[in-house]
C-alpha cells in the first residue's frame, strides 16, 4: 500500500514538474536586442515588468552595439541553427530583408482584434508589414536630426540656439574657444552617418534629401549641394577631440552631461541619458533641431520583430507584442527612452518638454511632408545601400578624401548596393 501510494506521488510529482516547466516554456520570451546603455536598459525594464505581470519571463539576449549589425550577426546564427528567439529588435529594411526569407510569425489575427492599422502611422506600417501581413510590433519613432547641449556652458558664453549653419559654426568657434570640446562625437560609421543626414538636409532641404537618400538619384548623390554636405562634415570634424574614435554614442552623451563638451548631433535615444543622469530638460540640457532642419524630421522607429516559433511559444510571444503595443507602455517606455510613441492616439502630456516637442515636429512633418526616413538608421534605402553610404561617409570624415571625391565616391558606392 505503501509502495503504491510512494508510486502514485512519484508519478504525481513528475506530472506536476512536467506541467510546470511546460507552462514555464510557454509563457518566457527570448529577446534579442542592443538596448544595452543606461537610459537604454531603463526605458527596456518597463516592457521586462509590464511582461512580469502577465507571468511572462523575460530572457535577455542583449548584444551591444548602437546600430544593430553586431545584433543582426548573433540572429543569422539563430536562424541557421533553426532556433530563433521570440522577438528581435530591427530597424527599417532590415525587417523587410528578413520577412523575404519566410522566418518571420504572421500577427494579422493579433492586429486586427486590436486595430493596429488605425493607430499606427503608414509611415511605420510601411515596416511593421510585409506582403500585407503585421510582422513587427512597433515601439517608438526616434527622430534622428536633433542637437543635445550642454545648457551651463551656452549660458556661460553667452550662446544663443542656434537657428542656421553659420549660427552653429560661431556657437562651436566659442565653445571651442573657451577650452571645451565643442562636439561630443563617437567615430563609428553610424554616428557619422547619423550627423551626415542632418547636414545633408541643412544644406538641400527636404526636397533634395529625398531625392538623394530614397530616390537614390545619381544627379542629387553626385552633386555641388552634396558636394557642400560633405565640406561642412570637414568642417566639423575640426570641432572633435582628438580621441573620438570608435567612442560608443552614449559616452559622447557623458561628455555633454559632465560638462566636458558643448554639444553632441544625435537621435533623441540621446535624452534618456541625460534623464538618467538626473538632468532636466531646459533647466540643465537643451534639445532643438540640427540648424537648417526645422519643420523637418528624419525618423527611424524600434520594432519587435516576432520570429515563427513551436506552438508552445506562440501565446508568450502574443502577450509580449500586444504588451508593446499597448498605449499605457507606449508612454511610460518613451517617456523613459527619449523617442515618441509609435501610437497616434496616446496622450503626450506625460512627456517631458523635447517629448512634447518632438511629438509636435513629427506630427507637423508628417502633414507638411518633411517626414522621411534617415538614410543612417536604414529606414530611407535598404541595408545595403546604407552600408556603401557608411563606408565613403566615413572616409571622408576622416580625411581619407575630400569632399569632391567623396560625392562622386558615393555616386558609385550606391549604383554597386543596388
Amino acid at each position: 500500500m505503501n509502495l503504491k501510494k510512494l508510486m502514485m506521488g512519484t508519478a504525481l510529482a513528475t506530472g506536476l514538474a512536467f506541467f510546470s516547466a511546460a507552462a514555464m516554456a510557454e509563457e518566457s520570451v527570448e529577446v534579442l536586442h542592443w538596448w544595452t546603455s543606461g537610459g537604454e536598459a531603463a526605458a527596456l525594464n518597463v516592457l521586462k515588468q509590464d511582461l512580469e505581470k502577465e507571468g511572462v519571463t523575460w530572457q535577455d539576449m542583449p548584444v551591444a552595439g548602437g546600430g544593430g549589425e553586431q545584433a543582426m550577426t548573433a540572429l543569422r546564427a539563430r536562424v541557421t541553427a533553426g532556433n530563433p528567439p521570440t522577438a528581435v529588435q530591427m530597424l527599417g529594411f532590415d525587417i523587410t530583408d528578413w520577412a523575404k526569407q519566410g522566418v518571420v510569425a504572421d500577427l494579422n489575427e493579433l492586429a486586427a482584434k486590436e486595430g493596429w492599422d488605425k493607430v499606427v502611422p503608414e509611415a511605420l506600417q510601411k515596416f511593421s508589414k510585409y506582403d500585407g501581413k503585421w510582422v513587427a510590433a512597433p515601439v517608438n519613432v526616434h527622430s534622428t536630426n536633433w542637437v543635445w547641449a550642454n545648457k551651463k556652458i551656452f549660458d556661460e558664453l553667452g550662446i544663443a540656439q542656434p537657428t542656421t549653419w553659420d549660427e552653429l559654426i560661431a556657437a562651436l568657434d566659442k565653445i571651442k574657444g573657451a577650452g571645451y570640446t565643442a562636439v561630443a562625437h563617437g567615430g563609428q560609421p553610424w554616428q557619422e552617418a547619423t550627423i551626415f543626414d542632418a547636414v545633408v538636409m541643412s544644406t538641400g532641404g527636404p526636397d533634395f534629401y529625398k531625392k538623394a537618400f530614397i530616390d537614390l538619384d545619381p544627379a542629387a548623390l553626385g552633386s555641388d549641394t552634396m558636394v557642400k554636405a560633405f565640406e561642412r562634415m570637414t568642417q566639423l570634424r575640426g570641432y572633435v577631440d582628438d580621441n573620438f574614435s570608435g567612442r560608443d554614442w552614449n559616452l559622447a552623451s557623458a561628455m555633454v552631461i559632465e560638462g566636458k563638451a558643448g554639444v553632441q548631433f544625435m537621435g533623441d535615444w540621446a535624452k534618456g541619458e541625460f534623464l538618467k543622469a538626473g538632468l532636466v530638460p531646459g533647466k540643465d540640457f537643451l534639445c532643438f533641431r540640427f540648424p537648417g532642419t526645422q519643420g523637418d524630421v528624419t525618423f527611424n522607429s524600434d520594432q519587435f520583430v516576432m520570429f515563427k516559433v513551436g506552438d508552445d511559444r506562440k501565446a508568450a510571444q502574443e502577450k509580449l507584442a500586444s504588451a508593446i503595443l499597448s498605449p499605457s507602455f507606449q508612454v511610460a517606455f518613451n517617456k523613459v527612452k527619449g523617442s515618441v510613441p509609435a501610437r497616434t492616439d496616446v496622450d503626450g502630456k506625460d512627456l517631458d518638454a523635447c517629448g512634447q516637442q518632438g511629438m509636435k515636429d513629427l506630427a507637423e512633418a508628417a502633414k507638411n511632408g518633411t517626414l522621411f526616413g534617415s538614410m543612417a538608421h536604414g529606414h530611407a534605402a535598404p541595408a545595403a545601400v546604407k552600408n556603401a553610404t557608411y563606408d565613403v561617409i566615413t572616409a571622408e570624415f576622416n580625411g581619407e578624401m575630400d569632399a569632391k571625391t567623396a560625392a562622386a565616391e558615393l555616386v558609385k558606392a550606391v549604383a554597386a548596393a543596388q
